[in-house]
């Protein structure tokens, strides 16, 4: 199938693995005209919610599904028409003054523990998201159904690093907040968190007072319940050149709308994906080298420096509930580079949960972040499977929300975890190598060479600076941060060899 290239109606057509390997030159994020107007966050009024002065107060909560009482309906007790997730959101109150508290710092701030409905992820978010929070925050839970309560744990204070450039669409229309990374807790029902700022800085002289350090306004915490797995699809038996049919589609626009020379592609395209429809299109099958390079069209004798596709869980594989995120999808015009991250979700999750780490992860991204989908592009687990991200086609260049001040032209590839101190596994390095070999082949980009690219602005580059990086990077070559964490940092320089070596370099 011929690629289907339809820029000049505004219109995102079908074509799953049929991209040109080298793109317009422009850096210009590019929406869809498909696009609708945001959805607005919408909040529930929940049950009455005991706030930390023992007084009674009403507790706002984000979610899909009816509100019942705290504790009510068990997981166990779900019934198969079980709602896919929901969010409860707390508002955070000073806690008890200490009696050895400095005079002048800040309150911590959090909640005592209580019982909840149950949820596996949590996280904070603040109204201002420029805001950056200056301090520690920790939570313990309570296993569902038991008395057991973890140890306190702490949570990434993230501090915007991971999200839409300033002045880009998704961070002016939106009511976008600043937030932590979320942390991955399993199936809980009690939840405590304290939120410790940052103690005020030794004054230079004794005429100098120490200035306290506040913590964003507005803080909340998320409490979120990934909802159930997806129902297993039946087995079916699958054609002889199933691997070679395109899996993931965008939204086909009436042929009406289009030159007549496209409509014959595109009710070809829509046969596809009537098969695809049939077959299921949970998981994007590999293809070996050969196969990659046969489905992008080169000419005779071109040398692709492709490697060859791997497998991927698409959005529907691992159960994306596709009303949540915006309508329209977001577009640069080519990948330059791919940014590595961890998650910093942590490392307490089985690759069999995997699928609902990332249904929190999305939810959170864009019920309480306030973001138009979930902000990376991929993502691996520990496992090394490897799981489609933002909507949009996994052979285009979706624009992402990963890496604040370079998302355009670039991809954000997490790994699932927090690899600070832990070694990542090496099926998921190898999950990247995989992944990059060939995504960035699709646009011919070398994984062991360099590239420039403009800052959007961050904390580490002024906006408009040029900026040469390595072609796989890690978050912190684009923004002052510990992620992807130390230990998968210095796993990047095996990554780039691995995929070089897999596009045939």
């Amino acid at each position: 199938m011929r690629a289907l290239l339809v820029t000049s109606v505004g219109v995102t057509c079908v074509a799953a693995l049929t991209l040109p390997l080298a793109a317009p030159a422009s850096s210009a994020p590019v929406l869809s005209a498909a696009s609708a107007r945001p959805p607005s966050l919408t909040t529930e009024p929940g049950t009455d919610t005991t706030d930390t002065s023992g007084t009674t107060a009403p507790d706002t909560t984000t979610t899909s599904d009816t509100t019942a009482p705290d504790g009510a309906e068990p997981r166990a007790a779900k019934s198969a028409a079980a709602p896919a997730g929901s969010t409860q959101s707390l508002p955070l109150a000073p806690l008890a003054v200490p009696s050895n508290r400095v005079a002048g710092a800040p309150a911590v701030q959090g909640l005592p523990q209580r019982d909840a409905r149950p949820f596996s992820l949590v996280g904070v978010v603040w109204d201002d998201a420029e805001a950056e929070l200056h301090g520690t925050v920790q939570v313990r839970t309570r296993a569902t159904g038991t008395t057991r309560w973890s140890d306190w744990q702490d949570v990434e204070t993230h501090n915007a690093d991971h999200a839409a450039d300033l002045g880009s669409a998704e961070r002016e229309g939106r009511t976008v907040r600043g937030a932590t990374a979320p942390l991955w807790v399993g199936d809980s029902d009690g939840v405590e968190v304290r939120v410790r700022p940052e103690s005020p800085a030794a004054p230079e002289s004794q005429d100098r007072a120490a200035t306290p350090v506040p913590l964003p306004e507005g803080m909340r915490l998320e409490l979120v319940d990934p909802g159930e797995d997806p129902a297993p699809e039946p087995a079916r038996g699958a054609p002889a050149n199933r691997a070679a049919v395109p899996a993931v589609f965008a939204d086909t626009p009436p042929t009406a709308a289009l030159p007549e020379v496209l409509t014959a592609e595109i009710a070809a395209a829509s046969a596809v994906n009537a098969e695809v429809a049939e077959l299921g299109a949970s998981v994007i099958p590999a293809l070996t080298q050969a196969e990659t390079a046969e489905s992008v069209n080169l000419a005779p004798g071109a040398k692709p420096y492709i490697g060859p596709r791997p497998r991927i869980v698409t959005r529907k594989g691992w159960g994306a509930d596709e009303k949540l995120r915006e309508r329209n999808f977001g577009y640069t015009k080519s990948v330059k580079a791919a940014f590595v991250h961890h998650s910093a979700t942590g490392n307490n999750y089985t690759c069999k949960q995997a699928p609902s780490v990332l249904r929190s992860i999305y939810r959170y991204h864009v019920k309480s972040s306030g973001w138009r989908d979930f902000g990376y592009n991929f993502a691996v687990d520990k496992c090394g499977n490897i799981y489609e991200g933002r909507a949009g086609g996994v052979t285009k260049a979706v624009l992402g929300a990963h890496t604040l001040g370079f998302n355009t032209n670039t991809m954000g590839i997490a790994v699932l975890g927090s690899y600070g101190s832990t070694n990542p596994p090496a099926a998921a390095v190898t999950a990247v190598s995989k992944l990059t070999a060939w995504k960035l082949g699709l646009f011919g980009a070398n994984p062991k060479g360099k590239v420039t690219l403009v800052s959007g602005g961050s904390n580490k580059y002024k906006k408009g600076v040029k900026v040469k990086m390595n072609v796989i990077s890690g978050h912190r070559d684009g923004f002052a941060t510990e992620c992807p964490g130390a230990r998968l940092y210095k796993k990047l320089g095996t990554a780039r060899t691995s995929s070089a070596k897999l596009q045939g370099r």
